[in-house]
């Protein structure tokens, strides 16, 4: 289920999901539908996938209206199958039919990162590396799409700037080079480094001043191999850039300890689930 820390972020983007969409009212809803009509409705899966954001979905029918009944039958990081009813729910027509686009949006979304993610980490079962995600995140969702990808069964790297020193190329062109940069970095933070290397000179540069997180950028399988090898009880390793379902497990296969896979967050196809509505009479 969606963790403390997620809450406000959840919240606040469901406040303005539900502006955007609803604006001064449903329209539509209040012509067709008397005020009082009750109804019932379930939501279900059309695809299969990894679900996430249930809880989200329910923030939304309770923002809409608080008298809604809403009854989860999945959890979230559960797999299901085509047809599986997630939840049920249950109050005004008028306001089930509001919230059914922005909570179905949340859960669509969520749901397709953590299956694409379950997909990659089954890609690399076995081979004891872990898949992380990056900051290629839909700006304001970054909480909850980390959050899918631990539904999921992948792994977080930082959260955002401030919560980890990570040298990559600008850095090191800034400063001149790896040894400068990290030197900078070792000397004055707290936080933990990460360093990225893009040349096995690199890799060695950066052992030498006392990296313990290397970042092996755009490299092929075998240069990966000989970073591992160089980096073997020295430095943790991860691999980045360009990384896909196709290429996942040869790269895994080099001993790297992480796989960092921009594409779980920012290319996650939406899982397809509807909610099938029935008015009380």
């Amino acid at each position: 289920m969606l963790s403390n820390a997620s809450c406000p972020a959840a919240e606040r983007l469901v406040r303005s999901a539900l502006a955007e969409d609803l604006g001064s009212g449903d329209v539509t809803s209040q012509l067709v539908i008397p005020i009082r009509r009750t109804a019932k409705a379930r939501i279900v899966a059309r695809g299969s996938g990894v679900l996430c954001g249930i809880d989200v979905c329910r923030m939304v029918f309770a923002a809409v209206d608080r008298a809604v009944r809403f009854q989860r039958l999945v959890n979230d990081g559960t797999a299901f199958r085509r047809g599986t009813v997630l939840a049920r729910v249950r109050g005004r027509a008028r306001s089930l039919l509001a919230a059914e686009r922005t909570a179905l949006n949340f859960l669509e979304r969520l749901s397709g990162i953590a299956t694409l993610t379950s997909r990659y980490v089954r890609a690399v079962r076995g081979t004891g590396a872990a898949i992380l995600d990056t900051r290629k995140t839909t700006p304001g969702w970054r909480e909850l799409e980390k959050y899918a990808v631990r539904c999921g069964g992948g792994a977080n790297h930082r959260m955002g700037l401030y919560d980890m020193v990570l040298v990559k190329d600008n850095h090191i062109a800034a400063a001149g080079s790896v040894s400068s940069a990290l030197r900078a970095c070792l000397a004055q933070t707290r936080f933990g480094v990460e360093v990225e290397a893009a040349s096995l000179a690199e890799v060695r540069e950066a052992l030498a001043v006392g990296a313990r997180r290397v970042l092996l950028d755009n490299m092929s399988p075998a240069r990966l191999r000989r970073a591992v090898g160089l980096c073997r009880g020295r430095a943790v390793t991860e691999a980045s850039g360009g990384v896909t379902l196709d290429s996942v497990r040869d790269i895994a296969r080099t001993g790297v300890d992480y796989i960092s896979v921009g594409a779980i967050t920012h290319s996650a196809p939406a899982v397809d689930i509807a909610l099938d509505f029935h008015t009380d009479r």
